[in-house]
């Protein structure tokens, strides 16, 4: 069985932003702004018993894409952006690593070489 985590967000943006901080193993899943029945099923299929993040953006679009989630992976840990950065996309690569820490992923972190 895979035990890596998934992490789901918004958009590729987003998506392409965790990947420089993240090592391969971990699955980053795009909902596309987008929550329909069809999507949310994809999603389960794809995550089926592996540990969820949700990292959305702090905005109203993000909070009805995290609610829709929630129902659907009422264990999955919340990984949220400060309000004032322009989403998941606009934040700082320190305030990610941060946050990611938080959540207890350090061991799949790419943490920056120091200069």
């Amino acid at each position: 069985m895979n035990t890596d985590p998934v992490i789901i967000v918004e958009g590729k943006n987003d998506k392409s932003r965790l990947r420089r901080v993240l090592s391969p193993e971990i699955e980053i899943l795009c909902t596309f702004g987008t929550l329909n029945s069809e999507k949310l099923d994809q999603l389960y299929k794809k995550v089926r018993d592996k540990q969820v993040y949700l990292f959305m953006d702090n905005d109203s679009s993000g909070k009805r894409i995290r609610s829709g989630l929630r129902d659907l992976f009422p264990e999955s840990e919340h990984i949220y952006t400060r309000r004032g950065y322009a989403g998941v996309e606009g934040t700082p690569e320190e305030y990610l690593i941060q946050q990611l820490e938080k959540a207890g992923l350090e061991e799949y972190i790419l943490y920056p070489a120091n200069p």
